[in-house]
């Protein structure tokens, strides 16, 4: 049986920003809220302003107990966000939206807030404003350990063509988590995705043929090589805690998945969301055969409630399977 503790030992930066810091975060000149959000966020946690870095009347409002980083795709908000777990001193968490729902899931409520309770800084990363009773559950606990002096960070999950400029979705964070709003500083980080990736991904799909040289070729590289056939992946996500899912990816360097399909139910689509955002910070190389796996979410759920979530996951499927 897995202890919390190792539950725990989990929440920090994935593979692709433990070498994130406020150093080597390098704001575009053309959208001044990075080079902003960079100060905001050492202000934060009480560091002093980097050489040559300086604010034109100094600091005149107290630092809040929170920092909420709003922006689209590719800004720099997760490695902020890292930057500041990597910076912060005391007992610290790092992990998705997803990631703190699950173990909530695996814990229950009040030992999660008795567990969470002994840090000092909680980062949340892409918090979710699409699901009423997860967003419930995650202002339910900051309220709860806002009161036994934990601070927090969290960027949010918004796609460009929903931003406006980013500050619909701090307006919407603000009334998701009212309880607590007034506690966060919201900053919003403009700017092109650094990436020059297209929100909406489009990649190939490869014959089977295609699919065993590659894996080959991968695994003639030294790498770990998985072939799974995606139904029954999905069958297996079925019997998995989606905060397991970190520790089924954890030695998975390379993905070649078959017969991919158009996915029509949305529970299987949410599980499939969930192992994305683990395989993506690993940074797994991914191939598939098939429905194109950036097909792989129909244009009716594109539309739904979930569709953040989904153009998300297209992102990083895109991104992965570029690799």
């Amino acid at each position: 049986m897995v202890t919390t503790d190792e539950l725990m030992a989990h929440l920090v930066p994935p593979r692709e920003f433990r070498a994130a810091r406020f150093e080597n975060y390098v704001p575009d000149d053309k959208f001044p809220s990075q080079a902003a959000a960079v100060r905001e966020a050492r202000a934060f946690l009480g560091l002093k302003e980097a050489a040559g870095i300086k604010a034109l009347f100094g600091r005149r409002e107290p630092v809040k107990a929170g920092l909420y980083l709003d922006g689209g795709f590719g800004v720099g908000k997760t490695h902020l966000l890292a930057s500041i777990w990597h910076a912060s001193s005391g007992r610290k968490a790092f992990g998705s939206f997803l990631a703190y729902t699950g173990l909530i899931g695996v814990l229950g409520f009040a030992n999660a807030v008795q567990a969470f309770s002994k840090y000092d800084l909680i980062c949340i990363d892409e918090f979710e404003l699409d699901d009423p009773g997860d967003t419930m559950m995650m202002s339910r606990l900051l309220t709860e350990l806002d009161s036994k002096g934990v601070r927090f960070a969290t960027t949010s999950n918004t796609p460009p063509n929903a931003l406006g400029q980013g500050r619909f979705a701090a307006a919407d964070f603000a009334r998701e988590i009212s309880a607590m709003a007034d506690k966060f500083k919201m900053l919003s980080i403009d700017g092109e995705d650094y990436r020059h990736r297209p929100t909406e991904a489009h990649v190939p799909s490869f014959s089977t043929d295609a699919l065993s040289q590659w894996a080959h070729d991968r695994v003639e590289e030294g790498k770990n090589v998985f072939v799974d056939d995606f139904d029954a992946l999905l069958k297996h996500l079925a019997t998995v805690h989606p905060s397991k899912y970190a520790d089924m990816v954890e030695n998975v360097d390379a993905l070649a998945l078959t017969e991919v399909r158009q996915l029509t139910d949305q529970v299987q689509a949410l599980r499939w969301v969930a192992l994305i955002d683990r395989l993506y910070e690993r940074q797994v190389s991914l191939r598939a055969g098939g429905t194109p796996v950036t097909e792989s979410f129909s244009d009716e759920m594109l539309k739904g409630g979930y569709r953040k979530k989904y153009l998300r996951a297209i992102s990083r499927l895109g991104a992965m399977s570029s690799q």
